[in-house]
């Protein structure tokens, strides 16, 4: 069985069974689809990849004080910048 290391809604790393459905930058705290654009390109050029995290959804990244990606997530992303 694989082993997914998660943050928790208070940012505490913990495992799981079951992989992250979004991932996150720890210096930035921005979260976003596994899949974004931007995070791939970053990733492509050699960094980004020693501060991520992975969390179980966007709520528990947004309770853990990440912000929604611009990129892949512009909706999530304009409601969190009307409501900040």
């Amino acid at each position: 069985m694989s082993h997914y290391t998660l943050l928790d809604a208070s940012g505490l790393p913990y495992r799981s069974g079951t992989p992250g459905t979004v991932g996150g930058h720890r210096r930035s705290k921005i979260y976003g689809r596994l899949d974004c654009p931007s995070a791939l390109r970053a990733i492509a050029s050699g960094g980004y990849v020693g501060h991520r995290v992975f969390f179980a959804d966007a709520r528990t990244a947004t309770a853990a004080g990440y912000r929604p990606c611009s990129v892949c997530l512009p909706e999530a992303y304009r409601q969190w910048k009307a409501a900040t």
